[in-house]
């Protein structure tokens, strides 16, 4: 798929990002105020430029730990298949919890997740996705936080990547394939 040419349009500028990143921090540090540690989970890999900005501008103690799960492949469409392919390392029974999700798609991965999570006995679970693309919903699910909401367009960049690339754009740009404008 990655040998169509195509470029990248910004979607979603830096600076809108980190406005945007600040003010979610803002009130997921006042959702979980009182908590002793606030265990913040991070779905690799789209998640994990968003999960640095974010942690940053949280003001509670907090510790982080990763869960990888794919829809994806190198496709720009979900299968509808999630896979597990990194567990957490650590207990969440008891605990508060944010899980953080680069995007909410179909809704497959983040129900999965949110099942598998609470049946694990968090104290508090709650979920903040960057993107939601509501749209494309298949399964009702819903982030209780969201950075944007977009259209049905393949975005990139800010940690989501096309074929493992682009990951390290600061913005979230549109994949726009030259061949499609025939």
């Amino acid at each position: 798929m990655t040998d169509r040419p195509y470029e990248i349009e910004t979607f979603i500028s830096a600076k809108q990002i980190a406005a945007r990143v600040e003010t979610l921090a803002a009130e997921i540090t006042e959702h979980f105020a009182g908590t002793d540690k606030l265990v913040v989970i991070g779905l690799l890999r789209g998640s994990f430029v968003f999960i640095a900005d974010l942690i940053r501008e949280i003001h509670l103690p907090c510790e982080v730990d990763f869960l990888e799960a794919s829809s994806y492949g190198n496709e720009t469409t979900s299968s509808r298949e999630v896979r597990i392919l990194k567990d957490l390392r650590g207990n969440i029974g008891g605990r508060d919890v944010l899980v953080v999700e680069d995007i909410v798609d179909t809704g497959h991965t983040i129900s999965k997740i949110m099942e598998m999570l609470r049946a694990r006995g968090p104290r508090k679970i709650a979920c903040c996705a960057m993107l939601d693309k509501p749209s494309r919903r298949e399964v009702d699910v819903k982030a209780d936080w969201c950075g944007f909401s977009i259209p049905d367009e393949f975005v990139i960049g800010y940690g989501l990547d096309f074929a493992q690339s682009h990951r390290n754009l600061p913005y979230i740009g549109t994949v726009k394939f030259l061949d499609d404008k025939k």
